[in-house]
């Protein structure tokens, strides 16, 4: 496992209950000692969020709409007062709406569209801009979530697989910028799990069995294997690794017919 992280603060964006994927990067970087910032979109979260929070060392919790642009400006400025600095910075924030993830992905409206790139993947650049005054001098690490909807067609993931497929491109010119500076920009892309946002998808019951049936290792993954690839990319141990997609997925991506 890595070397402890008890110097180190983060910020983890995107959690929504117990089985988000961002709440699984939580636990496995507050297990090595990293301090955190958990965001909740809403106040329909703000409870439930709260309560995961409790199960952290000493984790603060702060709203943030990533459409406003002064929330996103409110959390980083708390994190400066409380934190003095950051190390890292979880992205799992993902959203479309439900009409917009089923039928024919050329009935995309366009409001539908721009509001999935806001919040999927313009979201991080956002945010990243943000974070780098805080990371200086601290060989930053910035990891996202995505999934190979980005780059095959997935039944009724639609207008999500183009937010991916940019949320990607976004990694790699982001990890040009900012690797002068020293710091990091991954993402990981998950196989299916049961999550809130997974649960608009029409069909993904379905999707988990073909997964099960198909991939290398014949199972689907957790959310704990994805928790501990985050805490990798977080560590010492990935210090090499920028502008990359590591794939935690029983091994489907490297499947074809």
């Amino acid at each position: 496992m890595p070397s402890n992280l008890t110097d180190r603060t983060g910020v983890v964006f995107g959690v929504a209950n117990k089985r988000s994927l961002a709440w699984s990067c939580a636990k496995s970087l507050d297990a090595q000692g990293m301090r955190l910032c958990l965001t909740f979109a809403g106040e329909r979260l703000e409870a439930g969020v709260r309560k995961l929070a409790e199960e952290l060392d000493n984790a603060i919790v702060l709203p943030c709409d990533v459409t406003q642009p002064e929330d996103i400006d409110a959390v980083f400025e708390t994190i400066k007062e409380e934190f003095g600095h950051l190390d890292s910075v979880i992205h799992g924030t993902a959203f479309a709406k439900r009409e917009e993830l089923k039928g024919d992905f050329y009935h995309t409206s366009k409001e539908g569209y721009m509001l999935a790139h806001e919040v999927s993947a313009y979201s991080l650049t956002a945010i990243a801009r943000r974070a780098l005054p805080l990371m200086e001098g601290r060989q930053g690490s910035i990891v996202t979530l995505t999934y190979i909807g980005s780059e095959r067609v997935v039944r009724n993931y639609n207008v999500m697989g183009i937010a991916k497929a940019a949320l990607e491109a976004s990694v790699r010119y982001l990890a040009n910028d900012i690797g002068p500076m020293g710091h990091r920009v991954n993402a990981i892309s998950a196989g299916p799990i049961r999550t809130l946002s997974a649960s608009g998808v029409e069909g993904f019951t379905k999707i988990l069995d073909h997964i099960a049936a198909h991939s290398p290792l014949r199972r689907n993954i957790t959310g704990e294997e994805v928790g501990n690839t985050c805490l990798f990319l977080c560590s010492d141990m990935s210090k090499g690794i920028t502008g990359s997609t590591i794939y935690v997925d029983s091994g489907y991506h490297i499947m074809g017919v």
